[in-house]
């Protein structure tokens, strides 16, 4: 399985997008400083996933919540 994650900084409260095969694995290198993207908003608490089959549909989606339409319907669905 793959999935789209969504973070939100308890520093900052940016939100942050991303796909992986193990979401814990990926949590705790956002919240360890291992991602440049995501180290100065530590920590960082894990708000919405969803599972996909393929990696290629979580890519999708991950690209779709980096859109315009994607972020509003995240503020909906997360807050």
């Amino acid at each position: 399985m793959f999935y789209l994650y969504v973070l939100r900084s308890g520093k900052t409260g940016r939100r942050y997008v991303g796909s992986t095969q193990d979401i814990q694995s990926r949590l705790q290198q956002h919240n360890s400083g291992q991602s440049l993207a995501t180290k100065h908003g530590a920590p960082w608490k894990l708000i919405h996933q969803e599972a996909f089959m393929t990696r290629p549909e979580a890519v999708r989606r991950e690209r779709f919540y980096k859109t315009g339409w994607g972020r509003d319907l995240l503020d909906r669905l997360a807050g």
